[in-house]
Parts: structure tokens; sequence; C-alpha cells
């Protein structure tokens, strides 16, 4: 990726559920007009249920181009959404991941469970390896990753994390902050810290 570019694709790892939150989808459904209206693409896991679903539908009733990519043995679990125009069918999770990967310019997390969780590790785990330079917000709706951004702290406070790492998980209150956050990133992107340099102790 080149320094200084805009943000095009946006990966966007959520749960397959609504939650418990009624804010959680009312920010899904704001995030999806938002790329919609933005002209950002949607990567996201292709499911139509959910805040997946929700975050597709609103994408698209804004005119958004959106991106699915589902395993094929979820496709049945996860109703996979097919009003989409693009939607990837692969063949397991880890190439569901690598795909989303791959196709994105920047990770957004809006509130999941363990497999949010999952996805959203495996991305800034890339990031301190330096497999990628990409940026990752997690969108902090009415303060759900609170709890796992002050663990994130605890790790920096017993030296298990660097603090140029802790930096990697960035958070917003809201989507329009968070899309905000991760073009300011792009924008920004340099020589990036990995976690085998010395000098970043």
């Amino acid at each position: 990726m080149e320094d200084g570019k805009q943000v095009q694709r946006i990966g966007v790892y959520c749960a397959s559920s609504f939650g418990a939150n009624p804010s959680f989808l009312r920010g899904a459904q704001e995030l999806g007009a938002l790329l919609g209206e933005r002209g950002i693409t949607l990567v996201y896991g292709g499911a139509r249920v959910g805040l997946m679903g929700a975050v597709a539908d609103a994408a698209l009733a804004k005119g958004g181009n959106v991106i699915g990519v589902i395993p094929e043995s979820m496709i049945q679990h996860e109703l996979a959404h097919t009003g989409l125009q693009d939607l990837r069918t692969v063949a397991s999770m880890h190439e569901r991941k690598a795909v989303m990967a791959e196709l994105s310019d920047a990770f957004l997390a809006l509130p999941g469970g363990y497999g949010t969780m999952d996805e959203t590790f495996e991305i800034l785990t890339w990031a301190q390896l330096g497999l990628h330079h990409k940026p990752c917000v997690l969108c902090n709706l009415d303060g759900y990753y609170d709890p796992l951004l002050s663990y994130l702290d605890s790790m920096v406070a017993n030296g298990l994390v660097r603090p140029a790492h802790r930096d990697l998980a960035m958070a917003a209150s809201n989507p329009a902050a968070a899309i905000e956050l991760l073009e300011q990133a792009l924008m920004s992107v340099g020589s990036a810290v990995t976690k085998w340099d010395e000098s970043s102790i």
C-alpha cells in the first residue's frame, strides 16, 4: 500500500446476531449508510443476519458496493446474503480471513463475540508482525470495548505488549469517527515498528 492512500475498501468485523443493546444495530446501520454515501466498499463476512446483515443492507440501500466473503460450510448456518453484487465463497474460515485482509485497505470492528475477536486479533497480530500496514479501529459503541481496551493497557503494563503495538488497536466512539480515524491513519502510513524491532522496547 502506498503512503497517503485514501481508503477505498474497509473490512468490517461484527456479530451475526444483534446483541442485547439496541445501539449496536443503530451503529451497524449508521456505518453501512456512511460507507455507501462515501463510496467506500464494504468488505464483510457475507451473511444476511445480525449486525453483519444490517451493515450490508444499509450500505446497499445507499447504493454502496458490498463484497461478502463466506466459507462454503457456513452458508447454511450464516444464511448467505443473496442480494450482494459480489459474494465470494471460500473453502474455510482461514481463507475467509485471508481474503478479507487482502481485499481491505483498513479494518473496523463493530461489537461482536468470539468470531469478531478472532478476526480482529488476527489482523492486529499480522500488523504487529509487519505482515501488513493497514490500520484497525474498534468502533466502541456505547462503551462495548472499554473492558477490552483496559485489558490491552494491562498487557502493556505487564510488559507483554509494547506501547507501539498497543496503538495498533485504535478506538472511536461512533462510526463516523471510526472512518475518520482510519482515513487519517492511512494518510500518515510510514515505517511501522514490528514485534522484532528491539528499538521499540
